[in-house]
């Protein structure tokens, strides 16, 4: 399908496009940073948070939107994914492109109480503020129009795509569990073909499929 990835140049993004680029989609990467983009894909500058327009001219065409958009180790976000978000969805309901699969994080909003309590103490203390912009942004995707799925990853790692890994809206997690970011970006992009999570919210950690 023609696929928009938002934030393309991220650890996360990239994996996207690459995946993407594997399986046969037709991938328009949107970027504040075009230069950073190194495969070979239509690419569209633009801020989603400060530019509604850039956001609007990278969705012409597009059939699916995949979102790993983030801000890194930023701790004060500056109501980054409530703006970004607030131009995306008005953005994807004028083009008339329904289906978008968004990268959150395990700990936001209801998936906190799955947590371990070393990493709920986390997410109240350090990742306060983050996560609180992302609980904000997101319920504005909720009550869209859209066909959204939000993804919950565990904490990410750069290890490789191994397909096997642990998906639901409620799971059992001890210790600190973890993920690739190759095996979000797998999960994100069969949930554009599958459409078993519709707007509905997914928790994923490695481990065996259950």
């Amino acid at each position: 399908m023609k696929l928009l990835v938002l934030g393309a140049t991220g650890p996360t993004g990239r994996e996207l496009v690459s995946q993407a680029l594997e399986q046969g989609h037709e991938v328009t990467a949107f970027a504040r940073r075009p230069e950073a983009i190194t495969q070979k894909v239509r690419v569209v500058q633009g801020d989603a948070m400060r530019d509604p327009y850039s956001v609007a001219d990278a969705l012409k065409g597009q059939e699916a939107v995949v979102s790993a958009l983030g801000l890194g180790k930023v701790l004060f976000p500056n109501r980054f994914t409530e703006r970004s978000i607030g131009n995306i969805v008005p953005a994807m309901e004028r083009a008339g492109v329904k289906r978008i699969v968004w990268m959150s994080s395990f700990g936001v909003g209801d998936t906190a109480r799955q947590a371990p309590l070393p990493m709920r103490l986390a997410y109240s203390t350090l990742l306060y503020a983050v996560f609180a912009d992302k609980e904000v942004g997101e319920a504005e995707l909720r009550k869209s129009t859209l066909d959204w799925t939000i993804v919950y990853p565990t904490t990410l790692t750069d290890g490789p795509k191994t397909g096997t890994y642990r998906a639901g809206e409620e799971l059992k997690l001890e210790g600190l569990p973890s993920i690739s970011r190759a095996d979000v970006a797998h999960f994100m992009l069969r949930e554009l073909v599958d459409n078993a999570y519709l707007r509905r919210g997914v928790v994923l950690s490695s481990g065996s499929v259950r």
